[in-house]
């Protein structure tokens, strides 16, 4: 007559008991019968496809791990490496065996702790550890800009050492490369090529912020044979909120700190046919000397728009080759016409001034002008000229307004010709 085994359930209560020795009744005295079920060794009772000798395990494998004859059940598995990863997986109703269902990283070390459970309701426990072969491709993510102090509109960049096509691998990707901010914000990653993602707050950064950017993509499959490999963290900190609107019809800068006016200067910007661009920029670099030639823009050497100058005090906003800059020659025009080739123009005092109040990563708007919009990439940091929703749709996780993969609050070259 066969007979199925019973198990109990309550594996944490059998332990306890079994630690102790004796079994409390309900008024909370110990029973004079021990329990007799006993803790075993499970290592000869269950298997792992992982027992290759001294070969390491091949991360592109499901890891299983199966019981040998029918008189227990694994009750839990558990499979973490020295990252504090833990690889998920799926126990069958029956107990006789669990599978991976999540990759194995590549080149790192596990611990698996397998428990089982006998027909007496007996725990027992077996503790392998195994290594993973190297992967032989690696992604790395480069973060940027360098480590220092920036302005509130700075997005932190990653450029890849590949190409990131699949959606699914920009997903790992994605999750994987962490930006933490103290104070907290909502920020998101936006895929701007295959190998390029900007990340940037859903409001500008807030002044004084800690910004740290780092990846756990080491050892995580990506796609295919593509494993992720090391990269360096980055941390930056964010200063006071500087921002420069420029109204290119009243010809005018205002100038803020943390809300406050600071300054307000006459300026000229494009004339027509030159039309300064609209929307927000990020300060890129400063430059204290720029030699200016038109040609660098498509003017013909010797015709009526024709320049060649020395100019000083260059801040620059485009990799284009727009500026904001002394434009001694201009004096006359400042704060009533538009009469440069795009850049916005200031006296000399005034463009020094500038130049020595912001920082890289400060904000600086154009409204008004008869300009097309900046861009949002290929040109600078049009980043934020991107509606909160639109920058949305840019991630591999957030794309078509899925609320799962919000980033939760947390505590968190080559320079082209100027104008």
């Amino acid at each position: 007559m066969n007979h199925t085994p019973r198990f109990r359930t309550a594996v944490s209560l059998v332990l306890l008991v079994v630690t102790l020795g004796t079994v409390a009744t309900a008024c909370g005295e110990p029973d004079s019968h021990p329990l007799s079920a006993q803790p075993y060794d499970a290592a000869d009772r269950v298997a792992f496809n992982t027992e290759t000798g001294s070969r390491k395990v091949d991360p592109d494998k499901p890891l299983e791990v199966t019981t040998k004859g029918g008189d227990i059940r694994i009750t839990d598995v558990t499979v973490t490496d020295d990252a504090g990863r833990r690889l998920a997986g799926e126990l069958s109703a029956d107990g006789v065996r669990w599978r991976s269902t999540a990759p194995l990283a590549a080149g790192a070390r596990y611990t698996m702790r397998v428990s089982t459970e006998d027909e007496e309701g007996a725990p027992g426990v077996r503790v392998l550890t195994f290594e993973t072969t190297p992967a032989k491709r690696f992604l790395t993510a480069e973060f940027g800009p360098e480590a220092g102090t920036y302005g509130v509109g700075q997005p932190v960049t990653a450029k890849l050492s590949m190409a990131v096509k699949d959606p699914k691998g920009r997903g790992v990707v994605e999750r994987a490369l962490k930006v933490n901010s103290k104070p907290a914000v909502e920020g998101a990653w936006y895929w701007v090529d295959d190998k390029t993602l900007h990340f940037r707050p859903k409001e500008y950064w807030p002044a004084g912020a800690t910004v740290t950017a780092s990846s756990n993509l080491q050892g995580v499959k990506v796609a295919g044979k593509l494993y992720g490999g090391p990269s360096k963290p980055l941390k930056l900190t964010i200063g006071d909120r500087i921002e420069a609107i420029t109204d290119a019809a009243s010809h005018t800068m205002v100038v803020k700190r943390n809300g406050e006016v600071i300054n307000t200067i006459p300026v000229t910007t494009g004339k027509p046919g030159f039309d300064t661009r609209n929307g927000v920029k990020v300060v890129l670099a400063k430059e204290q000397f720029v030699r200016m030639r038109g040609t660098s823009i498509g003017i013909a050497e010797g015709s009526s728009e024709s320049y060649d100058l020395p100019v000083y005090w260059a801040t620059r906003v485009t990799w284009s080759g727009e500026y904001v800059h002394a434009a001694p020659w201009s004096v006359g025009s400042q704060g009533s016409a538009n009469v440069s080739h795009g850049c916005t123009g200031m006296s000399t005092s005034n463009a020094q001034w500038f130049f020595e109040t912001v920082r890289q990563g400060d904000i600086v708007s154009v409204v008004n002008s008869y300009g097309d919009m900046m861009a949002p990439f290929g040109n600078g940091f049009g980043d934020w000229n991107l509606s909160w929703d639109k920058w949305r749709e840019g991630s591999a996780l957030t794309g078509g307004g899925s609320e799962e993969n919000t980033s939760p609050p947390t505590t968190a070259r080559l320079r082209p010709a100027a104008l």
